[in-house]
Order: structure tokens, then C-alpha cells, then sequence
């Protein structure tokens, strides 16, 4: 279910059937497509962590951003891929960064914590979600809540034909990731937010802003986030229907530990768990095994490590 059947994947390619070998082989990279949100995720909570802040709102960054890219994703048309992409891309990222950007002022400025903020803002993501595509971003001609399908030319490349979603976002993110690492222990910027989230006392008697660290350190967190849920916009569904992300934000939490916070942690993080997630499902197909039990497993390594 994570990787593919051996046997099937060697038969397939005896037969010499494009069809057949693009299916054998799909489960594998079906758990890259599955990786990729958890990679942005998991990087927005690390980001938070080593500014010693709690991100839980990252679901609600999620949100936030896939609906700002959803609506620039079809709204705008007549653009070129080279402009449209992009510009949907950093819409996603600007909506996660202003809904990260309010806990943060929060905090910095009258000392609201983060935790009890964050979780507030994701049902207030999640209510003008319900509203959005119930209302402005309704696709016309359904009766179900979800938005017009976006245009081609804001669609991440894919690089096999059907059944196979692998797309050029997994790669996108992995840059993001390397961005992040770099931004985090090769920049001077990094070091301050590492040192603000260390030691803050340390950090003000050096002449380091604690306030402006804190926005910024909420407002990439949350821009990180919110390419999470863009990213399943362009790459997978094509447009957003209600409750479209199933805990995405909620699991970087538990990915970001696992990886130390650290950029490259968190990306061998989300692929064990993104293989998890789709094993889960073939495997209570066909071996009857209740899905629950990745939960379980996600939790027992989580604890273990």
C-alpha cells in the first residue's frame, strides 16, 4: 500500500502494459504526494519551536492559505503558467502568513499565548472556510460547498500520466525545506530567531528585538503552512471543498518533534509518515487491519524517540 508490490512491479514491466506499470508503481509515489503537505507543515511547527513558540495553528494556516490561493488559482485567468503559478503560490503563503501574523502581534505585544490564539483561529479558519465556499467561492453550478476548479495554468507540472499524482510540488518542497535550513544556520536573521526563542533575556540584552522576532517568527511559520494547504490545491484537488485537509496541521505538530525541529529531520519525518497514511488505507482494504492502528503507530514511535 506504501510502496508497491515487488512481484506486481517486476510482472508489470515483463508485460511490457505503460498502464500496467504506471499502477504497479503509483503506491509509492502516491506516498511522495502524501509527504509533501507534511513537509511544509512540519517545517512551519519547527520554524515556531526554535523561535520557542507553540504553532498549533497550523491547520488553520493551512486553511487559510489553500482558500487565498484557491480564489488566485481561479479568479485570475489569461496569465501565462511562469506568472500564474507563482503568484498562487505566494497568495497561499501571504494568507498562512497574515493568520500566523495575528497570534504573533498577540503575543509579542500584550503577551496572549500562542497556544490558546492558535487554536481559537483555527475555528474561526475553519467557520469562514464553511462560509467562503458556501457563499463568494461557491462553484456556480454545484450544490455541494466547493470552489471552481482552478486554472491550468496555476497547476503544479505532473510527471507521469493517470493514475499517478506525483507533482512537481514535492520537489518545491524540498527546496523550501533547504531555504528553511539555510534561512535558520547560515543567516544572521536565523540566528537571532534562534537566540529569541533560546534565551529571550539573552537575546534583549544582546539588542535584539523580541517583539519584531516574534511576529516574523509566527508570520513564516504560518506563510509555511499556508503553501501546505496551496499545495494540495495545485498539486492534487484542482479546487477546495469543505474539510479538505484530514489533520495535516495537527500531525506537523508530532512530525516537527520527531525531526528535532530541524529542516532535514522533518523531511525523513514526513515521509515515514506519509507512507503510513497511504499504506493505511490498502492495508484495512485487504488485510482488515483497522486504520486506527497507524495512529497508534504514529503515537508509539512519537514516544518512543
Amino acid at each position: 500500500g506504501a510502496f508497491g508490490d515487488p512481484a506486481r512491479i517486476a510482472a508489470a514491466v515483463n508485460s511490457g502494459d505503460a498502464q500496467a506499470v504506471r499502477r504497479a508503481i503509483n503506491p509509492f509515489f502516491e506516498s511522495l504526494v502524501a509527504a509533501t503537505p507534511y513537509i511544509y507543515g512540519g517545517l512551519a511547527v519547527a520554524l515556531g519551536f526554535r523561535a520557542g513558540l507553540f504553532n498549533i495553528g497550523v491547520e488553520g494556516q493551512l486553511f487559510v492559505g489553500a482558500l487565498a490561493g484557491t480564489f488566485v488559482g481561479y479568479s485570475l485567468t489569461g496569465l501565462p503558467l511562469i506568472i500564474h503559478l507563482p503568484l498562487t503560490i505566494l497568495a497561499g503563503a501571504a494568507g498562512g502568513a497574515l493568520w500566523g501574523l495575528i497570534p504573533g502581534f498577540l503575543k509579542a505585544k500584550v503577551g496572549a499565548h500562542e497556544v490558546i490564539n492558535t487554536i481559537m483561529l483555527n475555528y474561526i479558519a475553519f467557520r469562514l472556510s464553511d462560509w467562503l465556499l458556501n457563499g463568494p467561492m461557491k462553484r456556480p453550478e454545484s450544490f455541494n460547498p466547493v470552489s471552481p476548479f482552478i486554472q491550468d495554468s496555476a497547476k503544479l507540472p505532473r510527471f507521469f500520466d493517470s493514475p499517478i499524482r506525483f507533482h512537481a510540488g514535492f520537489f518545491l518542497a524540498l527546496l523550501v525545506a533547504w531555504l528553511v535550513w539555510w534561512f535558520l544556520f547560515r543567516t544572521r536573521w536565523g540566528f537571532d530567531l534562534r537566540t529569541v526563542g533560546a534565551n529571550p533575556h539573552a537575546a534583549r540584552y544582546a539588542g535584539m528585538s523580541i517583539v519584531v522576532w516574534t511576529v516574523m517568527a509566527m508570520a513564516i511559520s504560518g506563510a509555511l503552512g499556508g503553501m501546505a494547504g496551496t499545495n494540495e490545491v495545485i498539486g492534487v484537488n484542482y479546487n477546495m471543498a469543505m474539510a479538505f485537509s484530514s489533520g495535516y496541521g495537527f500531525d506537523s505538530i508530532a512530525l516537527a518533534l520527531l525531526g528535532n525541529s530541524h529542516p532535514f529531520g522533518v523531511v525523513l519525518s514526513s515521509l515515514l509518515f506519509g507512507a503510513l497514511r497511504n499504506g493505511a488505507t490498502r492495508m484495512q482494504v485487504v488485510a482488515v487491519i483497522p486504520i486506527d492502528i497507524i495512529s497508534i503507530l504514529q503515537a508509539l514511535i512519537l514516544m518512543f524517540i
